[in-house]
């Protein structure tokens, strides 16, 4: 498939759908009242997603991978907030098993770009 503009990118789906995933469960309960913690993940997610177009819109394979390897730091930041979100009890084991897969899932993706962009460097 044919990349024309930043929504084409899988990684940049799948980071939309990690976004959506994160709002929905930092409005439940407890953690709708944490409002650093709950604001942190938030930013963080919203993060992989926008350095992810960002990069795209730069125009040039090098600094798009720049741009996704500040995305995989925002996921990797995702990831360990979910640790402290499950030991405060905000997330359920399932809920932070499913989450936590779908993040894995995104970095892989990014990675996955990125090794492509320093192949076409080359």
């Amino acid at each position: 498939m044919k990349i024309e503009r930043f929504e084409d990118i899988q990684a940049w789906q799948k980071a939309r759908e990690l976004v959506n995933r994160i709002y929905s469960t930092t409005n439940k309960g407890d953690f709708a009242k944490d409002c650093s913690l709950k604001d942190q993940l938030r930013r963080a997610s919203i993060s992989v997603m926008s350095n992810i177009s960002e990069g795209y819109a730069r125009q040039t394979d090098k600094e798009f991978a720049q741009f996704l390897y500040i995305a995989s730091g925002s996921t990797a930041e995702v990831q360990s907030l979910l640790y402290a979100v499950q030991d405060l009890n905000y997330i359920s084991k399932e809920e932070f098993d499913n989450i936590y897969e779908l993040s894995s899932e995104v970095a892989r993706l990014i990675a996955g770009f990125r090794k492509y962009l320093q192949r076409a460097q080359k």
